[in-house]
């Protein structure tokens, strides 16, 4: 059994000793859980999900406190201090996680935040991370498939829109013309892939895409119009800005939605308003 450096891992407890607990390490020996991170009614012989780090010492040691980000991974951290060597970025543990200078795009300030990735320091087998983000997204072609609902985080704004990171993996952008609410650097959210270009470039949305995301909007809706006494004071011609605000979608999906429910016979169109006929009841 390997040790995962900078991730989760499940161990077993083989030892109680005064300061906490030890666990089998495997290859590495056995890794000191401190006790002000054991479980309640914890005991030797239980298997317990653990994240690995280095001490101030670089040895080894256990933590069950969540991090704010593992190896392989990218996040949004604040820098904590700065000294002559580098940036130290709060992620959540008692040792912060060293940012070298040669890993930094601009030099990082105290109290600001940063889109980082953690990785291990080929040469010191530290925890480290890095600004310059644009080295670690994967080569492959990605496996997307349009439609396909993914977890992003955006990174970088540019003229065409933000660049978001997918699932700690690839870039893909987001483009200004199709986004509808407040986005910032650092913000997580799930988005839906468009299409993977023949250069392997993504193009994301915010929004489902095509006819489902009509299908599944129409009937959201039509309850809403149902639950606010069988109409509502806005119409195709309303602002992009109301139509999102009141239900989180593009006026193009709320204008095809509306024109479903119309073929359907489930509202008639007013100058200023959407009202239910009768067999949106039935």
């Amino acid at each position: 059994m390997s040790v995962e450096l900078g991730k989760y891992n499940k161990l077993q407890v083989v030892k109680e000793v005064d300061f906490g607990f030890y666990l089998d390490g495997g290859d590495e020996g056995e890794i000191l859980l401190p006790a002000r991170y054991v479980p309640k009614d914890c005991r030797v012989g239980d298997v317990i999900d653990v994240f690995i780090y280095l001490d101030s010492e670089e040895r080894l040691v256990a933590t069950t406190l969540k991090p704010l980000v593992q190896v392989g991974e990218f996040a949004f951290l604040e820098v904590a201090w700065v000294n002559q060597f580098g940036a130290f970025l709060n992620w959540g543990l008692m040792k912060d996680l060293f940012v070298p200078f040669s890993e930094q795009r601009v030099r990082m300030q105290v109290g600001r935040r940063y889109v980082v990735h953690a990785h291990l320091d080929e040469e010191s087998y530290r925890i480290v991370a890095s600004a310059k983000v644009e080295r670690y997204l994967s080569d492959a072609f990605p496996d997307y498939e349009p439609g396909q609902e993914v977890e992003i985080l955006v990174w970088q704004r540019t003229d065409l829109g933000y660049k978001a990171i997918i699932e700690n993996r690839h870039s893909g952008l987001l483009y200004d013309s199709e986004i509808f609410q407040p986005l910032h650097i650092g913000t997580r959210l799930k988005a839906y892939v468009k299409q993977v270009r023949g250069d392997g470039k993504i193009d994301l949305a915010l929004q489902m895409q095509g006819r489902e995301m009509v299908e599944e909007f129409s009937d959201t809706l039509l309850r809403y119009i149902r639950a606010h006494g069988g109409r509502i004071l806005l119409t195709d011609k309303s602002p992009a800005e109301e139509i999102y605000d009141a239900f989180g979608v593009s006026k193009k999906t709320f204008k095809k939605a509306v024109g479903d429910l119309y073929k359907r016979r489930l509202v008639v169109l007013q100058p200023d308003r959407i009202v239910l006929t009768s067999a949106a009841y039935k």
